[in-house]
């Protein structure tokens, strides 16, 4: 990992450029959020989104300054900073170079003065530097400012995630707020330079449209867009994410369509049938994407989760790691591990197995929402828990995709130090499903008095 000298992250430009940054998003949040309140309460918490956002791009800014003395985030910013240097140089190379390949010849645009590229060989890591370029260009090559602006944006995909669960659930907008928009690890280590920043938005666009698409019915077109431009920039980043959705996505158009159903025994003959089908379908689809998702293809993927669990479990993570057994390179070994790596991906790090005070703040989380979901699983009875679950498609996708999702980082990560930062695309479709079930238990709760 290269390191970066404090100076290269806070420069003059930061202390002149993020101040006009920030007053432009706020003129324009207070504003918007003015206008949609007009038509829909949800919006109260829309400046306080936001808010939350600024706080975390900054405070993982200073973080990473101040406390890891460099990092992720700041190497994408200097590559970013070297296709700035070179868009001032010759926007024609630029352009070349930001939607090209990474070949030699477009390494060759680089110079002495505008700096070298890291990751160049790396395209899911080079992808996020292409991106921040645009941020780092608007905002005069600040880097406090650019995490500023990337969150902004990266926070309408959060948003249109909450506005589609209180459409569903609207007697809970707070608690929703809190699962999608206020959760500490999210705010934290989904704000600032980072592929996360990118990745849960782009899960967030993609929920949001397929809502669109088969609970509103509304036109194809926009929804379609919607749904490829934000799988483009998961496949772009990480394309295990598609792992998780896909299967979620297609089980959740089942459970559609069975809702709409009338005639309960239909229903009753009908259900295993389309849920059973969809799982067949998500699968065969991911086997014929295998050419496009490259190491992550579904062949590959068993493999490689288990040479990055072994990897992450050295002593060059200094104690960092946790252990859920080796398992061989073979999807059924992988499946075997299914119950301890979903357990560790929601649950840990535990509150005595943290390290310094950024894991703490994952590890309070992971305590709160595992008494919580104990509580609910206990209360409810276990089958009722899953029952209402199955009642609901969308909190049916939810939970599916948060359980899919923490299945495949739990087996491939075995470092706290990752696991607390890549397991946050599943973290606010797990806690609003929970919140979810406790409100259908606290509804159960009062109709039994």
């Amino acid at each position: 990992m290269i390191l970066l000298d404090l100076s290269f992250a806070l420069s003059f430009s930061d202390l002149l450029v993020t101040p006009l940054v920030i007053i432009g998003v706020y003129i324009f949040a207070i504003n918007y959020q003015k206008k949609q309140l007009l038509k829909n309460d949800a919006y109260n918490y829309f400046l306080l989104g936001i808010s939350a956002k600024i706080f975390g791009a900054m405070a993982l800014g200073m973080v990473y300054n101040f406390y890891y003395k460099g990092g992720d985030t700041l190497n994408y910013y200097q590559t970013a900073l070297t296709f700035s240097n070179l868009f001032y140089q010759n926007p024609l190379d630029y352009s070349n170079v930001l939607f090209g390949d990474n070949s030699n010849e477009q390494l060759s645009a680089f110079n002495y003065a505008t700096g070298w590229p890291f990751f160049w060989d790396d395209n899911y890591t080079f992808f996020v530097s292409r991106v921040v370029s645009v941020f780092v260009i608007i905002c005069g090559g600040s880097y406090i400012a650019s995490s500023i602006l990337l969150a902004v944006v990266a926070f309408s995909g959060m948003w249109k995630l909450y506005l589609i669960f209180c459409e569903q659930f609207p007697t809970i907008k707070k608690k929703l707020a809190i699962a999608i928009l206020f959760m500490p690890s999210v705010v934290f280590w989904g704000s600032g330079i980072l592929k996360d920043t990118i990745t849960i938005s782009a899960v967030g666009w993609y929920s949001y449209a397929v809502y669109c698409l088969i609970v509103r019915k509304e036109k194809y077109s926009w929804p379609i867009f919607q749904i490829c431009l934000s799988s483009f920039f998961i496949l772009s980043i990480k394309p295990y994410i598609l792992f998780a959705i896909f299967p979620g996505t297609l089980i959740w158009l089942s459970s559609q369509k069975l809702a709409r159903m009338k005639n309960k025994v239909f229903k009753f003959i009908a259900a295993p049938f389309l849920l059973i089908s969809a799982g067949f379908i998500a699968i065969y689809s991911l086997e014929k994407f295998g050419d496009l998702l490259g190491v992550y293809s579904i062949d590959s993927i068993s493999e490689r989760a288990s040479l990055v669990n072994q990897d992450l479990k050295r002593d060059f993570y200094n104690g960092n790691s946790f252990d859920i057994g080796d398992y061989d390179g073979t999807f059924s070994g992988m499946l075997l591990k299914a119950p301890l790596g979903v357990e560790a991906a929601l649950f840990r790090p535990y509150l005595w197995e943290v390290k310094n005070p950024v894991m703490l703040i994952s590890a309070i989380e992971n305590a709160y929402l595992f008494l919580l979901t104990v509580f609910l699983l206990i209360r409810l009875k276990f089958f009722k828990f899953f029952k209402h679950i199955l009642s609901h498609p969308l909190l049916l996708f939810s939970f599916l995709f948060s359980m899919f999702f923490a299945f495949s980082v739990g087996i491939s990560i075995s470092n706290f130090g990752a696991l607390v930062r890549l397991k946050i695309p599943c973290i606010p479709f797990f806690v609003a499903s929970v919140f979810i079930l406790k409100n259908y238990y606290d509804v159960g709760k009062i109709r039994n008095k």
